[in-house]
Order: C-alpha cells, then sequence, then structure tokens
C-alpha cells in the first residue's frame, strides 16, 4: 500500500478554501441585455424592475440609465424622464410623479450597453391620503372613548356594597342574644 505523505495532505486541504473564491457560473453570465418591467405604482407614477437576460438575476451591480416616455389621452405627452434606483429592493427604478390622472402608454428604454425596452398601458390615479384623526373632543364619552365612566360606576357598586355589609353586621350586633 502507497504512502500518502503529509505535505500531498497539506496542499490538498490548502487548496479547498480557494475553490470557493472561484467565481458562480450565474454570477458569471451577468451584463449583457435587460429584460424591462414596468408598470404604474398606483398613484400618478411608474416602476420598473430590471432583470438580465441571461440568467434572470436582479441588476444589482451597476446602475441603468432608464428613460420613461409616456402617451396618455387625448395627446398628452411625458418624458423623457430618467429613472431613479427605488428604495424597494435591487433592479428597482421609479420615476416619481409624473403621470396626471388617466390612462397611459408607457416606453421605458435602457440604452447601450445593456439594451432593454418595454411597454405597458397604465391607469394614473390620484394618489390616496389616509383619513384624518377624529377630533378627541367629538368622539363619544369625551377624550378617551368613555371608559373612565364604567371605572367610577364600578368603584360606587363596589363602596355601596360595602356600607351595605357593614350596616347589617352593625345591626345582628345590636340584637339581643336570647331572641329566635
Amino acid at each position: 500500500m502507497p504512502r500518502i505523505r503529509l505535505s500531498r495532505i497539506l496542499a490538498v486541504l490548502a487548496a479547498i478554501p480557494l475553490l470557493a473564491l472561484w467565481p458562480a457560473a450565474p454570477a458569471a453570465a451577468h451584463g449583457g441585455p435587460v429584460v424591462l418591467d414596468a408598470a404604474g405604482d398606483g398613484a400618478t407614477g411608474v416602476t420598473v424592475r430590471a432583470t438580465y437576460k441571461q440568467d434572470g438575476h436582479p441588476v444589482d451591480d451597476q446602475v441603468l440609465r432608464l428613460v420613461l416616455n409616456a402617451t396618455g389621452e387625448g395627446g398628452r405627452v411625458v418624458g423623457p424622464v430618467p429613472l431613479n434606483p427605488a428604495n424597494e429592493g435591487q433592479g428597482f427604478y421609479t420615476s416619481g410623479a409624473v403621470l396626471t390622472p388617466g390612462k397611459w402608454t408607457i416606453v421605458v428604454t435602457s440604452p447601450e450597453p445593456n439594451p432593454g425596452k418595454a411597454q405597458a398601458q397604465v391607469e394614473a390615479r390620484t394618489a390616496q391620503t389616509a383619513p384624518a384623526e377624529a377630533d378627541p373632543s367629538e368622539r363619544a364619552g369625551g377624550g378617551d372613548g368613555g371608559t373612565w365612566r364604567w371605572w367610577v360606576a364600578g368603584a360606587a357598586l363596589v363602596l355601596g356594597a360595602m356600607i351595605a355589609l357593614a350596616l347589617v353586621a352593625r345591626h345582628r350586633a345590636k340584637e339581643p342574644a336570647g331572641r329566635p
């Protein structure tokens, strides 16, 4: 049986961590054409998701120069508007409030070296706001919803029960012991 030298074992063990530095195959596929998915943001803006065509991963290794052009009802035109990276995640872009309420055809393009194009129909709507909080003085029962009244009523009942028990006990103490 051949003898394995300790130096060869150590050389193999030293090479194993170097394999972790080998680039992964999908990461090496980044670059080139992109796929753009454009949609309305629910109000008067546009959002875009950018992924690499080759591997479907989000474009997170660079900032794309996306441009929005939109045509609305009645010949309204918006653009070109540059899109900015959004805080929602990697590969997301947003326009902010650039459209007026109504139906729009939007076109988003990305120039070379990462060409891409998306077209979509969106309906821009006025942004909704949360309803204002009711004035505390207008709420039923005052500022705390009337719960203090239940505490007062409960305390009055307990106090009344204690007084009644004390009077009954006092009355029994005054009765003569021989009476049935």
